[in-house]
């Protein structure tokens, strides 16, 4: 986080200004971007679910979830808390149950039966307050995802390897100069 912060800092002191921030989901975003609206990549939040539950989930409830998941790009805050509240009441019990598992020594240990379904929940459920942002704030027109910023790095990292063996003194220099080009 103290990169972040770091970062932003730097930014600002050569005069750029934050009205609305789009991330992909790490920690330390938040707690850095807390004075403005922070929209979570809803590219990013699918590709989160997917990871925990795979595209072909095994579990009903995997499948549902992931399905739900799939409309965040078209449906609105209401419509999907509603529907992740639907889905956590009717997959509750599933989502809470518990493995135990003994040891030779006779010691017990449990762990949750369908862990990757409670966090793709999880995943969903923590980041809903800053998945529908950009619609809180038209004015600001923040996009959902973080598609055209990813392009641009894909065009920088194209670039910068034309020129892979410089020492990092230079290779700062060449990003520096690529970075105000791109402006």
């Amino acid at each position: 986080m103290a990169h972040y912060r770091y970062g932003r800092q730097i930014l600002e002191e050569k005069g750029w200004t934050f009205t609305a921030a789009v991330v992909d989901g790490r920690r330390g975003f938040l707690a850095v971007l807390n004075d403005i609206p922070v929209q979570i990549c809803q590219f990013h939040q699918i590709k989160q679910v997917t990871k925990y539950l795979t595209r072909r989930p095994k579990t009903d409830a995997g499948r549902e979830l992931r399905f739900l998941a799939l409309t965040l790009t078209k449906t609105d805050e209401a419509t999907f808390t509603a529907a992740l509240a639907a889905w956590h009441v009717k997959w509750d019990i599933f989502i809470e149950e518990k493995t135990v598992f003994e040891f030779i020594t006779g010691r017990k240990k449990w762990y949750y039966t369908h862990k990757k379904v409670r966090s793709a929940y999880r995943s969903l459920k923590t980041n809903l307050p800053h998945l529908f942002t950009y619609l809180k704030y038209p004015e600001l027109n923040i996009p959902n995802t973080t598609n055209n910023l990813d392009g641009s790095f894909s065009a920088l990292k194209k670039k910068l390897a034309a020129h892979h063996g410089l020492r990092k003194d230079r290779r700062y220099k060449v990003i520096s100069q690529l970075l105000k080009d791109a402006r």
